[in-house]
């Protein structure tokens, strides 16, 4: 059986963790997030998007 999670939830977990253990402080988070934000909206969103989805495509098919 697979389990099937979201890029979002699991990205999000892991700055979760990366904050909460101090490796990551909060501004730059949330720069970082703001920076993702802003970058889906850009000529740019689609190719991020298809190049995300061919290395998880790669990556079920081993």
């Amino acid at each position: 059986m697979a389990v099937s999670i979201s890029a979002v939830v699991l990205l999000g977990i892991v700055v979760f963790v990366l904050i909460r253990g101090g490796y990551v402080r909060l501004g730059p988070a949330l720069a970082c997030g703001l920076f993702g934000f802003f970058l889906a909206s850009t000529g740019a969103a689609p190719f991020i998007s298809d190049a995300i989805s061919t290395v998880t495509g790669w990556i079920s098919s081993i």
